[in-house]
């Protein structure tokens, strides 16, 4: 095992350069060329039919089949002019991968290149091997991905790729896109009925979204060459470097140059594919690097975050490369986030979000602004279930991330407008301004950008002109944390319009009823509202006394999507059923528990098949060495102490892991897979994970260097 370190090493030394330029050194040139989007399809199509497209995109409207034919015939023909020679409903099943299935464009019966409008519509991929939380049975294969006409078509590799959702025979939905779309369109309805308190020419409104990439790269040989990083995704043994992140050098500093190829490799990829990546730079940890793109409507932001993880993936290999998407990857150092930038954003160009020059304009800002303060703290938990996964367990609250503890920072001049509207007492119908002044509503400044700070341990932080999910994990889909926020913003949007609907029933005048409503909600969220460092033990007492649930684990935080709350939340917007949900829980928790699984084989494996041999080969290298020094009558004292220490390690470490064995093969006897999972987490994960990587760490010190098996840190870290 260690010559496969040291050969690994070797390559590193040797690993030639890969330069890569675009064909154009503007991005124009470009941008979008292997997207089949409505530019194209305006050039392609018949004005008609261009026509219902855009409908389709913009209002939800069906495509008629004769429509459908006349855009696959089109996108057929861009794709074969391009080289293409196969297509693919391309989906996201509940895997957190994406998915495709090939079939060529040619159809021996006739002899010619052809995709039928019904083929683009729909196809029927075997549903029964994708997860489905006991929705469908084994033998119960037929399921349905159906195209997608609001996130663009395009090519990747030498494939065109339709973008689908994937149901089930009978209807229930088997993917991510799906009940985000659902969500998208409840916010849409629910934002559009408050926008008309203040401007009755917003008909739509469509959630806005820029994923932060957070990864690390790695040489791919010494990726190979550990096998708990090709396993499970992250290094479950090895000690702290001596230099780690502790300079805070790294952090927007020079981009190693073979990261820098990588980054402008992928990056040209990723803007012909129309994804719009406009930032790269190094993050706090070394080896560790951000990419994030310019805000788009969140269903395609969504699907152009997983296709950027996929072309990242890709490119990744011409420059024997490994990148590393799991949240933690490297125990003491910082983990991988994705932080989410959310607003909602008009049809006529409003963020609504964004404060205005104008107090009336504001009164808008403060209404959408206050509405999802409250929906966060209603729906706290829900919020901590849409992030929860193995790995985001190993990160958040960890001094690099927010805490499990769902709070909203709002910064100390929002603070202070919100506190000053809380307080202050009835109003009286007055003329022009000075309703909003004496509420202080005025003083809201012009470019709040300036005058909000960022909490990097606050989960939901407003940041200016939008809010950010700090708290979701860089592995995963954001569809669902994004499904989960838009669905409680939609739903507390519904009932401040029922409230102020019901005080202008009964006589109130709209300005005065809204901010009643809206001091009424100040009041009841604001224990959710915290300005200070999450990462201190005052805030978690604090948070305890104002009723915050602080879940720390997966398997706990799961309880909430089948919740009475959750599941009349997402019944009432049709977006999900209680079935849907309960099997949407069923395959989390198998998720968990088969990657904290995952890890403690991964744990035994290395510990018994790699590291005690190494450490018994070099115990008795000392043993023959203090037989040696005492026949020369010298001091073996030293080599005594270390062959000590190595065998109380030794020891330790072999109990423990066959203590792990034997707990795990109890654990795995449970058949409830809520049960199974808590099991998995605090008698597997809790008990014994830090104990026997403590013993590997040790013995990682104590090992001649030359025979340690498996890459360190320090050569896994500091990329050349």
């Amino acid at each position: 095992m260690a010559y496969l370190r040291f050969k690994a090493l070797e390559e590193v030394q040797n690993r030639p350069s890969v330069r890569v330029e675009a064909d154009s050194n503007k991005v124009s040139d470009y941008f979008g060329e292997n997207c089949f989007n409505l530019a194209k399809m305006h050039q392609a199509l018949a004005p008609d039919v261009y026509k219902k497209v855009k409908k389709a995109i913009e209002k939800g409207e069906s495509i008629d089949a004769d429509s459908a034919d006349a855009v696959a015939a089109a996108a057929k023909s861009w794709a074969v002019s391009k080289g293409i020679t196969h297509y693919t409903h391309w989906f996201q099943p509940l895997t957190g991968a994406t998915a495709e299935k090939h079939d060529s464009f040619f159809d021996a019966s006739v002899g010619i290149e052809r995709l039928k409008g019904s083929t683009l519509v729909q196809q029927e991929p075997d549903a029964s091997s994708f997860p489905n939380g006991g929705i469908r049975s084994t033998f119960e294969a037929r399921g349905y991905t159906a195209w997608d006409p609001s996130s663009p078509i395009f090519i990747m590799g030498r494939t065109l790729c339709i973008p689908t959702v994937f149901v089930s025979y009978t209807g229930e939905a088997l993917d991510y896109k799906a009940p985000l779309l659902k969500a998208m369109e409840a916010v849409d309805k629910a934002a559009v009925r408050v926008c008309q308190y203040f401007d009755k020419n917003v008909n739509r409104v469509s959630p806005s979204l820029g994923c932060e990439q957070e990864y690390f790269v790695i040489d791919k040989s010494l990726h190979d060459a550990r096998p708990d990083l090709v396993m499970s995704g992250r290094t479950v043994f090895g000690h702290s470097p001596s230099r780690g992140q502790q300079l805070d050098d790294h952090y927007f500093g020079s981009i190693p140059s073979r990261v820098y190829d990588f980054m402008k490799d992928f990056e040209i990829e990723a803007l012909k594919l129309g994804i719009p990546v406009s930032t790269r730079h190094n993050e706090v940890a070394p080896s560790q690097f951000e990419v994030a793109p310019l805000f788009e409507e969140i269903n395609v932001a969504t699907d152009h975050n997983q296709l950027l993880m996929d072309v990242m993936n890709r490119v990744s290999v011409r420059h024997h490369l490994k990148v590393l998407f799991h949240e933690k990857p490297f125990a003491g150092l910082n983990g991988n986030g994705k932080h989410n930038n959310w607003s909602l954003i008009t049809n006529t160009g409003v963020n609504l979000f964004q404060p205005s020059s104008s107090a009336r304009e504001n009164l808008q800002f403060l209404t959408f602004f206050v509405c999802t303060i409250k929906a966060v703290y209603d729906h706290s938990a829900l919020l901590r279930a849409s992030i929860a996964s193995a790995g985001n367990d190993h990160r958040l609250g960890a001094n690099e991330a927010p805490p499990a503890i769902m709070s909203v920072f709002i910064g100390s001049q929002l603070t202070a407008v919100l506190d000053e509207l809380e307080t202050n007492g009835n109003i009286k119908v007055e003329k022009g301004d000075n309703m909003y002044m004496k509420l202080g509503i005025d003083k809201i400044p012009s470019i709040i950008l300036d005058n909000t700070d960022r909490n990097r341990t606050s989960p939901f932080a407003f940041t200016g002109n939008k809010f950010e999910f700090r708290a979701v994990g860089s592995d995963a889909n954001v569809a669902s944390p994004m499904s989960a926020l838009n669905l409680i913003v939609a739903d507390v949007l519904n009932d401040f319009a029922n409230e102020v609907d019901g005080l202008v029933a009964k006589g109130k005048e709209k300005r005065l009823a809204i901010v009643e409503v809206l001091r009424k909600y100040i009041k009841e969220s604001k224990a959710v509202r915290f300005e200070g460092d999450g990462y201190s033990e005052e805030w978690v007492k604090e948070a305890a006394k104002r009723g915050l649930p602080n879940i720390k684990d997966t398997p706990k935080a799961l309880e909430a999507y089948v919740s009475k709350k959750t599941v009349g939340l997402y019944d009432k917007f049709n977006v999900l059923t209680k079935a849907e949900l309960e099997a949407r829980n069923e395959i989390s928790y198998e998720n968990y528990i088969m990657k904290v699984q995952i890890e403690a084989r991964t744990m035994g494996d290395l510990a018994l098949n790699h590291i005690v041999p190494t450490a018994i080969k070099y115990q008795n290298k000392l043993i023959d060495n203090a037989r040696g020094l005492s026949d020369l009558g010298l001091d073996n004292s030293h080599v005594k102490s270390t062959i000590s220490s190595i065998s109380g390690h030794l020891n330790s470490l072999v109990k423990d892991v066959e203590d792990m064995i034997e707990e795990r093969k109890r654990v795995n006897k449970i058949d409830d897979a809520e049960k199974k999972a808590i099991a998995y987490c605090d008698d597997i994960k809790h008990k014994y994970f830090d104990k026997i990587r403590r013993s590997v760490d040790k013995l990682e010190l104590l090992v001649d260097d030359e025979d340690w098996p498996l890459p360190k840190y320090r050569e896994l870290l500091f990329i050349r």
